[in-house]
């Protein structure tokens, strides 16, 4: 465990029993949201890699033209 971390739980020993509770939660659901995005990234190497050839393909045929964030 890094040092952050453990001061981070040493720090919420000294909270309410509820809140810790509370922080138990959204530390749990991030980490299996974590884990959850690691796997549908990893299946989906596949699709990206076709994705990004196809677009490369585009942009090299001059099927593609630049743009900003706020011109999409």
């Amino acid at each position: 465990m890094t040092q952050l971390l453990t001061k981070a739980f040493e720090e919420a020993t000294k909270l309410p029993q509820e809140m810790q509770d509370e922080i138990a939660e959204h530390l749990l659901e991030d980490i299996l949201a974590e884990f959850k995005w690691d796997e549908t990234f990893a299946r989906s190497q596949d699709k990206l890699a076709k994705l990004a050839d196809r677009a490369l393909e585009e942009f090299r045929s001059g099927r593609t033209k630049k743009m900003g964030f706020d011109e999409l």
